[in-house]
């Protein structure tokens, strides 16, 4: 390890380390452009300029390695003056852009320019004007003001793995541009806005929208997929204006996907703002003491075994604890959270968890993925995958559709019957997983919603065990999930009890006439064909499927308007909090289920959210440890026997990354991404034909 000293104070350091790095362990600060922790280093701003003893002139400290004895001076004079006069080339070009700029007050060369710069320039030529550049419904360019320091380049080709931006030409002709113009294709893109240091690249939906002073943050969680990737809501009055991403290095690292980042604009949109009531086969605003009176005059007439309860993919747990507590007062024990009818065991944690942890996989050597597509279901889990790829030595093999994963994958076939060979030790691919030190293998709900399900998730089980996968240290069998309420609703137990239905069977009884009332909460995803003979109470915030079969309405808070607990897919439990208020009379759903158990004759035992925190932690002991992935007991599940090959490919339910929620169907910026980024980049994505 080399020690050397930097501005008088002595380091030691890990062999590889930068002048930079070193230099940022001591607290020392290097102003630059182009580095970024997380990125290659390309060196190309210069920013970073310090004087090294016995060298001749200054050095770039992010490509210079630390050696032994190396005496570094970041503050000297020829130290500044060198910084001084690379800010001046940068700025040769730069127009005077800052009052109008998107970036202004969070711009990294204004505050460089103010600490390194000089207070006035040498060079009185006329600027580059360069062309703005079309990259897609969501990033906007301004290429005039780029300084060619290639942070967008480097994060598309080496973290999204979508290398789609380069630079052309050289010298004054040089330019950031897509080498066919096209939209950008990654799911991720609209990180290069977080990490351009100039206002070149920035937030097309957000364009001339607020200044980040007039802004009012919020640190809360995303629930667009099962990550759970934390962020923070941006909101000015009771509008949320924008989501960015917040570093939580156990799960999104620093990034965000773009649904997760832009769909935030359908929080205006087709919203419920009051309860309805349908009379005379039509909807009909009305007040809340209406609504529940109209619900209690058909509760009133039916038995508790003729109520069902369905739990959206969004819903918090608060919300599902206190509709399993209502329909458990009320005698009912059809209520199920999987809309998909997904084959999951509640009663194994560690069967319905993604076991590995996110930040696990980077220690995993083999993968198998069956019956998913991490890419569109969860992409900031998909980039660590490929972090992991990128550093070698492991294999990844996929049974399912055949789709670009961003990284290599070999593709082993498309259904339960691969799996079986795979299972059997006739696939070479047995043998990887069987010689690695550390296999795992993702299940996804293309394989948990096929047919004879229960049986391909016993021999996941069983392949999880005969390769090695589950051993001390290790746990490599993983489900990745695809909605952000599922675990959490396992986990708390919103299940069928005894003798109750599940989706499927509610919808068939409802259909048939034995179920005669269905209570959706948030509850979008599933054939309402059956219900048209069952009279349905919808709670949520969006005018989606649900609240259009629906005979009462009861309008509920979106995950920016509420303080709710979630728990991701491998089993982290985290809290969003509250950044705005619901709109007009909608209210939290946790309020609207405690007013209702009340009318109902059922009043439920809490009237804060503190006490009904406390009554599910009592309930379900999972839920008092926050922020931490809790490792399962290992225990059997699934079933054996021979798998279904009759269902044909394992393809992951998720046809259109950009629609899959109440949100962001209502998103004009997902709509744009749906018209735009469509066709063969579709294909490409899902392994469908789009």
């Amino acid at each position: 390890m080399p020690k050397l000293t930097i501005d008088g104070l002595e380091i030691e350091v890990p062999a590889g380390t930068s002048v930079l790095q070193a230099a940022e362990q001591l607290g020392i600060e290097i102003p630059r452009f182009c580095y970024h922790e997380r990125l290659p280093v390309a060196a190309n701003c210069r920013m970073c300029l310090v004087e090294i003893e016995k060298m001749p002139k200054p050095v770039a400290s992010c490509a210079m390695p630390a050696g032994e004895g190396m005496v570094v001076k970041t503050q000297s004079e020829g130290a500044l003056q060198a910084r001084k006069n690379v800010m001046e080339l940068l700025l040769i070009n730069h127009p005077l852009d800052c009052p109008i700029c998107d970036q202004g007050g969070e711009c990294d060369l204004q505050d460089q320019a103010m600490a390194y710069g000089r207070d006035k320039g040498r060079y009185h030529d006329e600027k580059r004007a360069v062309s703005e550049k079309f990259l897609g419904p969501l990033v906007k360019t301004a290429m005039t003001r780029c300084i060619h320091c290639t942070r967008c380049v480097r994060f598309l080709t080496e973290i999204a793995g979508v290398p789609e931006l380069g630079m052309m030409n050289r010298g004054e002709h040089a330019e950031i541009t897509t080498y066919i113009e096209q939209a950008l294709t990654s799911e991720l893109s609209g990180n290069i806005v977080d990490l351009c240091p100039v206002g070149a690249l920035t937030s097309k939906p957000y364009a001339f929208a607020a200044r980040p002073w007039e802004l009012r943050k919020t640190e809360s969680i995303d629930v667009f997929d099962a990550v759970g990737s934390a962020i923070r809501i941006d909101s000015r009055g009771n509008q949320v204006m924008r989501v960015l991403p917040r570093l939580n290095e156990d799960v999104n690292e620093e990034w965000l996907a773009d649904k997760s980042r832009h769909a935030c604009d359908g929080l205006l949109k087709r919203r419920l703002d009051t309860p309805y009531v349908r009379r005379d086969g039509k909807l009909e605003p009305a007040t809340w003491a209406e609504a529940f009176a109209a619900i209690q005059e058909v509760f009133a007439a039916i038995p508790g075994s003729a109520i069902a309860a369905l739990a959206g993919d969004m819903a918090d747990a608060e919300s599902m604890f206190a509709l399993k507590l209502l329909m458990e007062s009320l005698g009912s024990a059809n209520l199920d959270c999987r809309q998909d009818g997904a084959a999951l065991d509640p009663s194994v944690p560690v069967s319905y968890r993604f076991n590995t942890t996110i930040a696990g996989i980077e220690q995993a050597d083999a993968l198998l993925i069956v019956g998913s597509n991490p890419r569109i279901e969860a992409p900031i889990l998909n980039a660590r995958i490929r972090k992991r790829y990128s550093k070698g030595g492991f294999k990844i093999a996929t049974i399912g559709a055949k789709a670009d994963l961003t990284y290599p994958a070999q593709h082993l076939g498309d259904g339960a019957d691969t799996l079986q060979s795979v299972l059997d030790g006739v696939h070479p691919f047995h043998d990887v997983l069987a010689n690695a030190e550390r296999p795992m293998i993702i299940l996804g709900m293309g394989a948990l919603t096929s047919p004879g399900a229960l049986r391909l998730l016993g021999a996941a089980r069983a392949l999880a065990e005969k390769t090695g996968m589950v051993k001390d240290g290790w746990n490599g069998f993983n489900v990745l999930h695809t909605a952000a309420a599922r675990v959490g609703g396992l986990d708390l137990g919103f299940v069928p009890g005894a003798g109750g239905l599940g989706t499927a069977a509610i919808l068939d009884a409802a259909g048939k006439g034995a179920i005669k009332a269905v209570w959706l909460l948030g509850a979008d995803q599933i054939e309402t064909n059956a219900l048209d003979h069952a009279f349905v109470i919808y709670q949520g915030h969006h005018g989606d499927v649900g609240a259009q079969v629906a005979d009462v309405i009861l309008p509920g808070a979106a995950y920016t308007e509420k303080h709710g607990t979630y728990v991701n897919t491998e089993g982290r439990v985290q809290r969003t909090d509250r950044a705005v208020f619901p709109p007009g009379q909608a209210r939290e759903d946790w309020k609207i289920l405690r007013a209702a158990s009340e009318v109902l004759g059922h009043t439920l035992p809490f009237d804060t959210l503190e006490a009904l925190r406390a009554k599910l932690e009592a309930a379900a002991p999972s839920f008092a440890v926050r922020d931490v992935a809790t490792p399962g007991e290992w225990l059997p599940f699934g079933e054996s026997g021979a798998l279904d090959v009759s269902g044909g490919p394992l393809v992951s339910p998720v046809r259109n990354y950009y629609m899959t929620d109440p949100i962001s169907r209502a998103s004009p910026t997902m709509a744009a991404c749906t018209l735009e980024i469509g066709g063969e980049a579709t294909e490409a994505r899902t392994g469908t034909d789009g």
